[in-house]
């Protein structure tokens, strides 16, 4: 039997905030390139990418 539509999205969103987690760990070890390439990720990963890449400074 598959997953009603409201667990996936239940379990979507937690990997999604797990994911989003790992990355702003590693955040203060990326160079400018970097940064460039996580913006990316996180503009295809979530809706609310311009405002993480705003609070996170990836982008000037």
């Amino acid at each position: 039997m598959s997953l009603s539509e409201r667990k996936k999205e239940i379990n979507s969103r937690r990997k999604r905030h797990e994911q989003l987690a790992r990355m702003k760990a590693k955040l203060p070890t990326l160079d400018e390139a970097g940064k460039a390439v996580f913006a990316a990720k996180l503009r295809r990963m979530t809706p609310g990418a311009e405002q993480l890449i705003r609070d996170w400074g990836l982008e000037k």
